[in-house]
């Protein structure tokens, strides 16, 4: 399979500042960031705490992880193997890693965890292993527990504690979060001291909050990576990868139905969404999936122009009215939406915008979970309420699986967003992988002024 997974790092004008070799990492410091997240837990089953920073990795670590090419390499696990079959895993704990509140990691700690993850699967602790059954043969185990909902939690009640490079100081929800560091952790101290996120801040805020020297990293957003290109910021950019697309929750209940969905899909100019509404922050697209990750989502049409849609519009008996929802909170999704309305309104298609209560269909993001790509549409579809893929080991299976997925006409793809974060010059060796997530553990402050 061709895989494209390269980091995209785009900087400003302070590249010198930010030069190999020109300082020594330096323990010790405060990073500071801001986030738009509101997140109410931090239990990594909650899928709500990743945030800007890769909060749940920080805190909480999975056995396995997958490196920036999708290879999966031990975590909390050192080794693992499957009976013949794939269907019986037992996986090799690693020894000497204890739990931020003291408590050893064994293997009825990590059983315990990744029940609560997935109920579905038999877990049982082996001594200083752990053995995983599954329902059926499944060779995308060790890359699944690389999500960030199997990071491995120890619960005490209504606390909860992780084995990560970094522990939670205080926690104030969907307000501010110290995270401290961790003296003891198994793979080295980190080179922070402490990272302190400020939650519930817009963009706007955020770039002012840079500005005035209050925090060290922001989110940018896709539309506006361009301008704060140009503006000589520091910027750190991932590769395209948060779907933006429509979803229907139900399936089409005629083929009037089906037709009008596939006139929509083709009426919607998605080059123009990019290009002008997203000011470039991303990649029109067909697929589910980007590009980079598997070679071939390139073949899946992105739109098919007014007069195609017009034709499969004209082949409707009787065209369905529909409502769009979309999140009343994102602007751009607003316009994006209009945007939408309009390309259906002149090829026949009736849509009215919506915030609030049920609607037809609706405009979503939705980040991609994995850098494997098999996970990663599993995972998508699970997100979307759509059916299970099935395939086995080759890209040509993967492809026919999300073909079947687009021709459920549930999802409309509209374009692969890339993430993007701005960072203060003194913020050295932050590293975005081309999925989108951050990886901050070897984060280091330079002693140095700009």
């Amino acid at each position: 399979m061709r895989r494209f997974c390269s980091i995209l790092l785009v900087v400003s004008s302070l590249w010198p500042a930010l030069a190999p070799g020109a300082t020594r990492p330096h323990y010790g410091g405060s990073l500071r960031v801001a986030a738009k997240e509101t997140p109410a837990s931090l239990d990594p089953a909650s899928l709500a705490v990743s945030g800007p920073i890769g909060l749940s990795r920080l805190v909480f670590e999975t056995l396995v992880t997958l490196d920036d090419r999708g290879q999966t390499q031990p975590g909390l696990a050192t080794s693992w193997q499957a009976e013949p079959g794939n269907q019986r895993w037992r996986f090799q704990l690693r020894s000497g890693v204890s739990f931020h509140d003291g408590t050893i990691l064994t293997g009825n700690a990590v059983s315990a965890s990744l029940r609560a993850a997935n109920p579905n699967w038999k877990i049982l602790p082996a001594g200083d292993a752990v053995v995983i059954e599954t329902d059926s043969a499944d060779q995308g185990v060790p890359a699944g527990l690389a999500l960030d909902r199997n990071g491995i939690v120890h619960r005490v009640g209504a606390k909860i504690s992780g084995t990560g490079p970094f522990s939670v100081a205080h926690w104030d929800p969907a307000k501010h979060l110290t995270l401290r560091a961790n003296d003891q952790y198994w793979g080295g101290r980190p080179f922070l001291d402490s990272i302190e996120v400020d939650f519930g801040k817009d963009y706007r805020e955020q770039l002012a909050l840079l500005d005035l020297g209050k925090v060290d990293v922001i989110q940018i957003t896709p539309e506006n990576i361009h301008r704060a290109q140009a503006e000589g910021r520091t910027i750190i950019i991932s590769e395209p990868s948060k779907l933006m697309a429509l979803v229907f929750p139900q399936e089409a209940k005629s083929e009037d139905e089906t037709r009008a969905r596939a006139a929509l899909g083709m009426s919607i100019d998605t080059v123009a969404i990019n290009n002008v509404v997203l000011q470039g922050g991303g990649t029109a697209t067909g697929a589910l999936l980007p590009n980079w990750l598997t070679g071939y989502a390139f073949t899946f049409p992105s739109g098919g122009g007014a007069d195609d849609a017009r034709h499969e519009r004209m082949q409707i008996r009787h065209p369905p009215a529909w409502t769009l929802g979309y999140d009343s909170s994102d602007p751009i999704s607003r316009v994006i939406a209009e945007r939408i309305l309009l390309n259906a309104r002149d090829v026949g298609i009736t849509l009215q915008l919506s915030t609030s209560g049920p609607t037809d269909l609706r405009l979503v993001r939705i980040a991609l979970a994995s850098e494997e790509p098999q996970v990663a549409l599993m995972e998508l579809a699970k997100d979307l309420n759509l059916p299970a893929p099935e395939f086995s080991n080759s890209s040509a299976s993967l492809y026919a699986a999300e073909g079947s997925l687009l021709q459920t006409h549930r999802v409309i793809p509209l374009v692969h967003l890339r993430s993007a974060v701005a960072l203060h010059p003194i913020v050295r060796d932050w590293v975005i992988l081309p999925n989108g997530a951050c990886s901050v553990e070897n984060v280091w402050l330079s002693p140095e002024k700009p």
